[in-house]
């Protein structure tokens, strides 16, 4: 029988242990504030990592900020401090008065704390996750990987979805109602939120985080955010959350020189500056700081009940040089400059969510030539299960912004990414990233008049919904946001107001319906037997066309966009089966003449290297979706 050896405080030995080995995967668990009962009293007790400090008190409201009386003990030689007050309740504002081996004093706010204060104030506050009654138990128990499933994702920022005025945001309970009915309404299967994790810049997005285990306050309490996942799920939508594990903030209340030394950042100055972001990277070498994120992606599923994270910046992460002057340059042991403690860190990140929680989405956003991101570890891949295709969009994008004119000598722009579609396996992001620092909205990127950018902005979206990949897309861009994003005001809902951002939106409504009811469009998005060219090559025209297809053998879609200003009447094109074939979708129509279109009977006439093909009358800037009719299924009006 092992003995597991208990130190003050009910800590045991063992899990400082597995903390300083870094496999503490659920760390929070010890560490920060938690209610315990310690010698017959009930109260909080306090645990830090500050292994270089020569004292550590706890400070507060509580004791007027004077931690004379509350000084923290030093656990051996973990590095590792802890105290118990008696008597403290929920909401106590608290942080560490923590004392430098140089005898400077530091006020920080709590690693493990799991709420703060509101920006611009930064103590942290005592508080039990504990309680909350979840009532999202079916849809917990059926979560699955989506390989084979639709994947839908809304991409937002909260804090500028709608408002009320400045600075005043919607609370997570408002955003449980109107964004979550949304969402549901407009058909995405997800929503994924830019970083809740607590922040003190509102301009950084979240990107810049102080509390990796504190839901920002700007929207509500903890328990407030778990009611908005708890009604995501109750309403049939996943939640993913943007997870920053590249970088920290500066501030001074936060992990810079934590114990008056470069704990979290590691020694290497060189090496964690992050001058064109104003951060500093995590030492993905020490094992107490691997240990740290690991627990703090497992915390958010295990507390939160979050079905994904969208990794940030992993190109940042792995590329030692990346966005960095020549003097703040560094090379790996061999010469090179890829961190390979950063994709060491990736991943066991991986492996250790997977073991814990195997049905997570674990999203890639990385922007590298790295090979394999979402192959499993044990094949030397990183272990994810979807990356962010930034080729095709950066692609995709590009061509869109060219006079129409002009497409058909840049034609590899909209075909190059089929070289590549199954490397890996993808989502197609049209993000925030893309409208925002002078690039424009999507609407505005586009080439033409302005009757015309909604035309090709259909036409894209028609492309994108049919080309392999799972499918992202940021606010407003739904229903056609002029401007681009304005991060300190709401979205332009005023728009709608006016008949054609009306119509943008309907159709992307009706674009998402058809992708749902329609398995072609996702069953095989990460199989090369779910594509297949009809014509790749009609550059003249700037014509592409495809098929899409599912698992059966007749379920299968054939798409066709016309990317010029041309009318191609009488067009024909080769088609994979002889029979029927409705109209799923023409982007070049109006939503409410959907469905007024006769099937399409194929003729005996060889076409594309096919025995059969249809004629069809190709419009100005459309994609239309032919549905192979033995299969066909009932679109939703």
């Amino acid at each position: 029988m092992t003995t597991v050896l208990t130190l003050p405080f009910g800590i045991s030995q063992e899990d400082l242990y597995l903390y300083n080995e870094g496999v503490l995967y659920q760390s929070y668990r010890t560490f920060g504030a938690h209610r315990i009962k310690w010698k017959r009293k009930t109260g909080i007790r306090f645990v830090v990592w500050a292994p270089n400090a020569a004292s550590v008190c706890v400070v507060g409201d509580f004791n007027k900020w004077d931690g004379t009386n509350h000084t923290l003990e030093q656990l051996g030689n973990t590095g590792v401090w802890a105290c118990f007050v008696h008597g403290l309740k929920d909401g106590e504002r608290y942080k560490y008065e923590i004392v430098t081996a140089a005898g400077q004093k530091l006020l920080k706010s709590d690693p493990y704390a799991f709420s703060s204060e509101l920006r611009p104030h930064t103590a942290s506050i005592v508080t039990d996750l504990n309680g909350y009654e979840w009532g999202d138990s079916d849809w917990m128990n059926r979560k699955q990987a989506l390989f084979d499933r639709p994947l839908l994702i809304y991409e937002v920022h909260a804090g500028s979805w709608k408002i009320h005025g400045k600075e005043q945001f919607l609370t997570y309970a408002e955003l449980s109602i109107e964004l979550v009915d949304y969402a549901v309404e407009m058909g995405y299967t997800h929503i994924e939120l830019m970083p809740i994790a607590e922040h003190p810049f509102d301009r950084s997005w979240g990107y810049q985080i102080t509390g990796f285990y504190a839901a920002t306050s700007r929207y509500g309490t903890p328990k407030q955010f778990m009611q908005f996942v708890d009604r995501c799920h109750q309403k049939g939508l996943g939640v993913i959350l943007d997870w920053v594990p590249g970088h920290f903030c500066r501030d001074d209340h936060g992990l810079r020189e934590f114990d008056g030394s470069p704990l979290y950042e590691g020694p290497n100055w060189r090496k964690a500056d992050k001058p064109q972001w104003g951060t500093l990277s995590f030492d993905f070498g020490r094992n107490e700081v691997v240990g740290f994120l690991i627990s703090n992606a497992l915390f958010w599923l295990d507390y939160f009940h979050i079905d994904g994270l969208r990794v940030d910046a992993v190109a940042h992460m792995v590329d030692l040089h990346m966005d960095k002057p020549e003097e703040l340059r560094t090379l790996n042991p061999y010469g090179g400059k890829e961190d390979l403690d950063a994709l060491r860190f990736l991943r066991r990140l991986n492996e250790v969510v997977f073991h814990y929680h195997p049905e997570t989405l674990m999203i890639a956003e990385d922007s590298s030539a790295q090979p394999a991101v979402t192959s499993p570890t044990y094949l030397g891949g990183l272990g994810f299960n979807y990356k962010w295709n930034m080729g095709w969009m950066n692609d995709m994008l590009r061509y869109m912004q060219l006079d129409p004119a002009d497409r058909k000598h840049h034609h590899h722009l909209i075909t190059f990414s089929l070289l590549y579609a199954f490397s890996e396996n993808y989502v197609l992001p049209f993000s925030h990233d893309e409208v925002v620092h002078g690039k424009r909205s999507l609407l505005n990127k586009i080439s033409g008049s302005y009757e015309e950018k909604f035309a090709q902005l259909k036409l894209l979206y028609g492309y994108w919904m049919t080309h392999p990949g799972k499918k992202l897309l940021f606010m407003g861009s739904d229903w056609g946001q002029f401007d681009e994003w304005k991060d300190l005001d709401q979205l332009d809902w005023m728009l709608l107001d006016y008949p054609l951002h009306q119509d943008m939106q309907q159709y992307v409504q009706r674009l998402h319906r058809v992708y749902h009811a329609t398995p072609a469009l996702w069953e095989r998005d990460c199989d090369y037997d779910g594509f297949r060219w009809i014509d790749v090559h009609n550059a003249e025209q700037s014509v592409i066309s495809f098929e899409r297809r599912g698992i059966a053998a007749d379920e299968i879609v054939v798409v066709v966009c016309n990317f010029s200003r041309n009318d191609y009447g009488n067009y024909r094109i080769g088609v994979p089966m002889p029979g029927s074939y409705e109209l799923l979708m023409h982007s070049g129509e109006e939503v409410s003449a959907q469905g007024s279109f006769a099937p399409i009977t194929s003729d005996e006439i060889p076409y594309h290297g096919r025995g059969y093909s249809v004629q069809i009358t190709l419009k100005p800037f459309s994609c239309l979706m032919l549905h192979y009719i033995k299969t066909s299924i009932e679109v939703i009006q």
